[in-house]
């Protein structure tokens, strides 16, 4: 019976182990995430050099990620819009044009393209910081000193970061539906004004969307930035630059589609 009872534990100890394995990226997402509101709510986490942090990384992924975000803007206005309302038109189903623009472009690709161009530019190079200062013991020197690297590092940029992916997601959103209005101004398949047009696209759009589509936004840009942050922090010294690139970036990409899926299921 003690036999029975001993194998009994060690199989819970293995697949509690195993279990933890697993989710344990997830469970210190969840953590941190919670740890980041409960911070960015208490004044006196906003030291000086946390506001320096927070400013620095917030030009740096807003501005470096504008012109990325106007490109790929103008691209899928030409690309999608464009070529929607022309086939549309073609087909006989104009009056579908502003629901689907809203549906399919606003509340769907929007956030994923903002959210890997975020990735791409700001997150990479937060994971790199991150990781190289853990790999070469900077980490623990802040923490000898005093300085806590969560107030200094994570919280700032992961705030910083979910603002400036809702103002380039909305960016994003006005910039494709200009273009797309554009070039199908010129090939004159629309001849209303560009007001008329985006006031049409705004007014097909489900109230909830008023709702899912800004969490969409601010969700990507948090979760991406932690996740970064936190696998660049949690580096050991088997770890390397070109182990925690690829590692990042399948993390963000995963977070990424995650949370739009769910805000899609959850709140249509």
């Amino acid at each position: 019976m003690s036999a029975i009872a001993a194998g009994g534990r060690d199989f819970l100890r293995w697949l509690g182990g195993a279990t933890r394995r697993q989710l344990r990226f997830t469970l210190m997402l969840v953590g941190a995430g919670w740890g980041v509101l409960k911070e960015a709510a208490r004044p006196n986490s906003w030291r000086r050099t946390v506001r320096l942090e927070f400013r620095e990384a917030l030009r740096q992924a807003t501005g470096g990620g504008l012109i990325s975000t106007l490109f790929v803007a103008a691209l899928t206005g030409f690309g999608i819009v464009a070529q929607a309302v022309y086939w549309l038109n073609i087909v006989g189903m104009a009056q579908t044009t502003d629901s689907l623009l809203a549906t399919v472009l606003v509340r769907e690709i929007a956030p994923v393209l903002v959210g890997v161009i975020l990735l791409g530019r700001t997150g990479m190079l937060g994971l790199t910081q991150t990781g190289m200062l853990t790999l070469g013991g900077q980490m623990r020197a802040l923490q000898s000193e005093g300085i806590d690297p969560f107030l200094m590092f994570v919280m700032p940029r992961t705030l910083a970061m979910t603002v400036s992916s809702f103002s380039l997601g909305i960016l994003f959103s006005a910039v494709s539906l200009s273009v797309g209005y554009i070039v199908c101004w010129v090939e004159s398949i629309e001849t209303m004004p560009i007001w008329t047009f985006l006031y049409d696209v705004v007014c097909a759009m489900d109230p909830i969307d008023y709702l899912g589509i800004p969490l969409k936004f601010l969700f990507s840009g948090f979760f991406v930035s932690l996740s970064c942050c936190l696998t660049g922090m949690d580096a050991t010294q088997d770890d390397s630059v070109a182990t925690l690139l690829p590692r990042g970036f399948a993390r963000g990409i995963l977070v990424l589609m995650i949370i739009n899926v769910a805000l899609t299921v959850g709140v249509a």
